[in-house]
């Protein structure tokens, strides 16, 4: 981070991490704290400067609740004139309170109330609000067909009525919805880099050329993600098409009635699917058993958020099955405690790509080599093959 020295910060650091998301805002929060330690080698007097260089960068907050199920959010400490980032991780399920007497899980719903909270409670105060909301709400709501609600759209509408500056998500469903918001920032981060360091460090056998590996994508929505991935790997890649029966709605979705393969011949190759998430994961174990079907050597998936709302069943069984090797997610949403024991999990920690990410936007400085990662995969993959990795 040395090239932030001598580069004032727009105001005074300060990071609300949600209850939803603690744990990872504690390891950005230690991340930044690294990073400043030797960046100012002198004392400066700029006011900018105030606790630049802290332990802690996190803000004491509450968002306590009635017995009735109402709630608010409070500050236990000023933020005024500071450049506040709110991080929140609106699928933690793992959250309860209680209403009438009764435990009740937290939502997307109740998790997208308390961030309005704790950004009412800022507003007017902060120079700067920033939320960092990596499952964007309602995201997969992004657009509108016949009579129905356009949730991510007033979502986004609604943070940015409430002054809010900046949006950072990751793998946004669907870029296109921050045109809502025309207003403010909104940024859209992928973790390829991530996948395929976690990848080569479980799996340092697999040779990274056209011969023997594949990039696929699960379905047409992906493709973006796989034409990244092989033309930074230079291989070649494949698609699932999906046929959808649009006339009948099954648990909130059109269910597919055919689930073909587009590509060249996998025989022998390694696969890696690449997608954005796995809600139940029905078609994705799906398009692993037809990989191995036909005759793929080993099967790795990557995804950036494992939701898993089916529970992990199924993912046992075709794991013991052989159909895929190992699956790799990232720790931008709640992980049940059960994923610590499932031999094919691996988690790519994110904590250090977002510390890059609110670092560099504290300074206001460009981001573009966070957003686009191609030098960096393409020097991973050099270590790699010159044997300097992992």
């Amino acid at each position: 981070m040395s090239k932030l020295e001598g580069i004032l910060p727009f105001a005074p650091l300060k990071i609300v991490a949600m209850e939803s998301c603690k744990e990872l805002g504690q390891k950005i929060n230690d991340y930044i704290v690294s990073f400043r330690k030797d960046t100012i080698s002198e004392v400066t007097v700029s006011p900018l400067y105030k606790n630049y260089k802290t332990h802690n960068y996190l803000v004491d907050f509450t968002c306590p609740r009635k017995g009735t199920g109402e709630g608010k959010g409070y500050l236990k400490e000023s933020v005024r004139g500071t450049d506040l980032f709110i991080i929140t991780d609106v699928c933690n399920y793992g959250l309860t309170y209680t209403i009438m007497g009764h435990e009740n899980h937290m939502s997307p719903d109740d998790h997208y109330q308390d961030l309005k909270r704790i950004i009412s409670a800022a507003t007017g105060k902060a120079a700067r609000i920033n939320v960092i909301m990596p499952f964007l709400y309602e995201g997969r709501q992004h657009k509108r067909t016949k009579r129905e609600s356009l949730d991510s759209a007033l979502a986004l509408d609604e943070l940015m009525e409430m002054g809010v500056n900046n949006v950072i998500t990751f793998d946004a469903h669907d870029v296109r919805v921050q045109n809502s918001i025309p207003l403010i920032g909104f940024d859209s981060f992928n973790p390829p880099y991530q996948f395929l360091k976690a990848l080569l460090r479980n799996i340092p056998d697999v040779k990274l050329d056209k011969e023997h590996l594949l990039i696929v994508s699960p379905d047409e929505g992906a493709m973006e993600r796989a034409v990244y991935f092989s033309s930074v790997l230079s291989v070649d890649m494949g698609m699932f098409y999906k046929r959808r029966d649009y006339s009948t709605i099954v648990n909130g979705k059109n269910p597919i009635v055919a689930h073909e393969f587009l590509g060249v011949d996998i025989a022998g190759k390694d696969v890696i699917i690449v997608d954005d998430m796995i809600s139940s994961g029905e078609s994705m174990l799906e398009s692993t058993k037809k990989l191995k079907d036909k005759n793929a050597k080993r099967v790795f998936i990557c995804t950036t958020f494992g939701l898993f709302t089916d529970g992990f069943d199924k993912f046992d069984e075709y794991y013991e099955k052989g159909y895929f090797n190992k699956l790799i997610i990232t720790n931008l949403t709640y992980l049940p405690p059960i994923t610590a024991t499932k031999p094919y999990l691996v988690v790519a920690d994110m904590s250090k790509y977002l510390s890059f990410i609110v670092n560099s936007l504290n300074h206001d400085v460009g981001i573009d080599n966070v957003i686009n990662p191609t030098a960096r995969i393409k020097n991973l993959v050099m270590r790699f093959e010159l044997g300097l990795f992992p």
